[in-house]
């Protein structure tokens, strides 16, 4: 395969950034890369953020120490997460009514830059960064999201890396195990010099797989590696220009035996963790490379300039059936392949195994200049993008025997299935400026986007690529503005409110596709003092055109996949709260947490799509539930914690409709437990349960057959720190 563009801009981008630096004994004290890596900083809290804004903290992220970044943001009200694998490896996050699939309505990033892998001309977020090893995750929705993009109607998860510690040394070393396999080896050791820091990490985890395959001794597991390295060089505190130099070098890679395959009806009543023996061949691997270089220069005390150059490579092979005796998997093949599982018969079964194949490019330089003009507070912002998905697919032919064993009769020919490249280039600006006047607060934003996205596709008789692609082109530009306000009535209330234009481009290879955009509002209030915190907000998301692009995950057919569906308006509106109360009782606290989501949905035309269903006007969305909730309740002694958490999904529609529900997702509620002792000051072990109750759920039926979640399972753990 040949790659459309190198990484040109990152060797430019490190002259540009490298200028030399004024060594010395000190550092400065109110400026930092960390800073410029986080969307709140240090200086600024939740509380005055325009607009829904949730930081989980470290101490958050520890209480049930989940390596599922979907278990993660259940804590934080209007995000919706669709499971899949039950283990998170590839997440679906939504937010307000954007649809969940692959996150790809939902802005990631990891350290402040974008981390899907193609985010302009593939947002399916196949690739997602280890949340284990994160610090920090923040999450904002709405009108305070609006200096991120390209996709700014839902909103952001922003995920800090492990930091350079403030210490001359410290690390941890965290190992678990659990059942179906479980386990998981954490490690980090970091140095802080007069003026150089280093780090190191790495993360592994693991599992066999809480499904079995019929009539086959193949596991359905996972093994997923991530290393992570940093080094920061620090000038004087006293220079005339106080800088910092952070390079940061990742690797991960994955293989885990994943499917699109669910069950039956039947089959799930009856047996709901196996897996049909046409699966069997099923294999996710992948690798990801990230180099990342930030920089920051403090101009004068009002100004200060941060610079990140970054390059993502990520490349992955789901190699996994496709279709049964010629039937796409939504269109029959499960049945037959159910059905094939519980005969005797001396007769085979044809599989088609589909390498989806897959390299993806992301790189680009991003500078933000931070100016203090005392009651404004002014940000201005560039960003130079390019990014691209080379798919490059083939078929091999199987066939499944009495014995349930797949012969390969057919071996396909690399890049005789799916043979394109998809990219984009884009020039994103921004402006930001924050205005105190006494106890109110004026946010006023402007984001301006420049896109250019292409699709060269070979068609399925060129695997060398030696003709000419047919070419298809979106050329676009967009200005969106926002507009918030925070007012604090009391010392402990504050008012909030804002209006924002939201934006997601089109699909490659649709020219005549319309934007995604719509007008987003907001109002609540939030209510803080020593032991009580409250937030509530109403919010209103007014689409102009809904996007649908149509994807394998759900079920589209081959000759759809890639089609964007214009839904035309809608709108998505409700309510999110989230409560908090500490109760002391001397020795002993009793922390008390509260999320809730209540959501409306309402598609405004008639069409028909393979991504909805057939949508009438008046019809409800499918995948978000009307009503979700989270209960944690904690004790908290001197040297011990536990935690006891109750996570309730209303019912789901699977396809657009309104009134009762058929073939839906029945509402559902699952419990976890956590435990922790202090052996010593810098010893911990642990005793976690995921799914106390060991409740049988369904996660979705995206794939023409029933996905169940993950039953109840017991890991015990260990953490060393120093």
């Amino acid at each position: 395969m040949k790659k459309v563009f190198k990484p040109t801009l990152l060797s430019i981008a490190i002259s540009v950034v490298t200028s030399p630096l004024a060594i010395a004994n000190d550092s400065a004290d109110d400026t930092s890369v960390v800073e410029q890596l986080t969307i709140f900083g240090s200086e600024q809290t939740v509380n005055d953020i325009p607009g829904s804004a949730h930081l989980l903290s470290q101490e958050d992220l520890e209480k049930f120490n989940y390596s599922d970044i979907m278990r993660t943001l259940t804590s934080v009200p209007g995000v919706y997460v669709l499971e899949e694998d039950g283990y998170g490896l590839r997440p679906n996050i939504g937010m307000r009514g954007t649809g969940q699939n692959r996150s790809e309505k939902v802005t990631i990033m990891e350290d402040n830059v974008l981390a899907a892998p193609a985010p302009y001309s593939a947002p399916s977020a196949y690739y997602f960064p280890t949340a284990g090893r994160m610090q920090q995750v923040e999450v904002l929705k709405g009108t305070s999201s609006a200096m991120y993009g390209p996709r700014t109607t839902g909103g952001v998860v922003n995920m800090l890396s492990r930091q350079i510690p403030e210490e001359s040394m410290a690390g941890q070393l965290a190992v678990q195990i659990g059942q179906d396999g479980f386990a998981k080896v954490h490690g980090y050791v970091g140095t802080k010099g007069e003026n150089i820091g280093t780090l190191f990490e790495v993360y592994r985890y693991q599992a066999d797989g809480f499904k079995s395959i019929n009539h086959s001794d193949n596991e359905t597991g996972f093994v997923k590696n991530d290393i992570l390295g940093k080094v920061r060089f620090t000038s004087d505190a006293s220079a005339t220009y106080y800088q910092e130099l952070e390079l940061k070098l990742k690797y991960s890679d994955e293989d885990s035996d994943d499917t699109y395959m669910g069950l039956t009806e039947g089959d799930y009543t009856n047996s709901p963790y196996t897996r049909y023996s046409a699966s069997q061949k099923d294999n996710m691997s992948t690798e990801h490379m990230q180099v990342q270089l930030n920089h920051l220069i403090d101009l004068s005390e009002r100004f200060s300039l941060g610079t990140s150059v970054y390059y993502n490579d990520f490349s992955r092979n789901w190699y996994k059936t496709s279709k049964i005796n010629g039937d796409s998997l939504g269109k029959g093949g499960i049945e037959a392949a159910a059905a094939y599982d519980k005969s005797a018969s001396d007769s085979s079964l044809e599989v088609d195994v589909k390498a989806n194949n897959r390299d993806y490019l992301s790189q680009g330089i991003q500078t933000v200049l931070d100016v203090d003009f005392n009651a404004h507070q002014v940000k201005f912002g560039l960003r130079f993008h390019k990014d691209e998905m080379d798919r490059y697919q083939w078929v091999d032919g199987y066939e499944l025997d009495s014995n349930y064993n797949m012969n390969l009769v057919n071996k396909g020919v690399a890049g005789t299935d799916s043979n394109r490249i998809d990219s984009a280039e884009a020039i994103a600006l921004f402006m930001h400026d924050e205005w105190t006047i006494g106890d109110l607060i004026i946010n006023a934003g402007l984001r301006y986007e420049d896109m250019k996205i292409e699709r060269n596709d070979w068609g399925k008789t060129d695997p060398e690529r030696l003709g000419t692609p047919s070419h298809k082109v979106n050329e676009l530009d967009v200005v969106l503005p926002s507009l918030a306000l925070t007012y604090r009535m009391t010392d402990e209330l504050v008012l909030l409110g804002g209006v924002q234009k939201g934006f997601a481009p089109p699909a490659p290879g649709n020219e005549d596709a319309t934007n995604e955009e719509s007008m987003n509002y907001e109002l609540g209030a939030r209510f803080n003092n020593d032991n009580v915190n409250i937030e509530a907000i109403l919010f209103l998301s007014d689409y102009d055109n809904m996007h649908g692009n149509c994807t394998a995950s759900q079920n589209c057919d081959d000759e759809n996949i890639g089609d964007q569906y214009n839904a035309g308006e809608v709108k998505v509106y409700g309510i999110e709260m989230k409560a908090g109360y500490l109760v002391n009782f001397g020795n002993i606290t009793m922390p008390i947490d509260f999320t809730y989501t209540r959501s409306q949905s309402e598609f405004l035309n008639t069409f028909e799509s393979d991504f909805w269903g057939d949508v009438q006007s008046g019809d409800e969305f499918p995948y978000v539930p009307e009503n979700q909730f989270q209960f944690v309740i904690g004790l908290e002694g001197e040297q011990w914690q536990s935690n006891l958490l109750v996570r309730y999904t209303g019912e789901m529609r699977t396809v657009a409709g309104r009134g009762a529900i058929n073939e839906g997702i029945d509402a559902h509620t699952v419990v976890d437990f956590v435990v922790n002792y202090d052996l010593t000051k810098n010893q911990q072990v642990n005793f976690t349960v995921d799914n106390l109750l060991d409740e049988s759920y369904m996660t979705s039926r995206t794939h023409g057959s029933i996905m169940v979640g993950k039953p109840l399972t017991l890991s015990l753990g260990y953490k060393y720190s120093f």
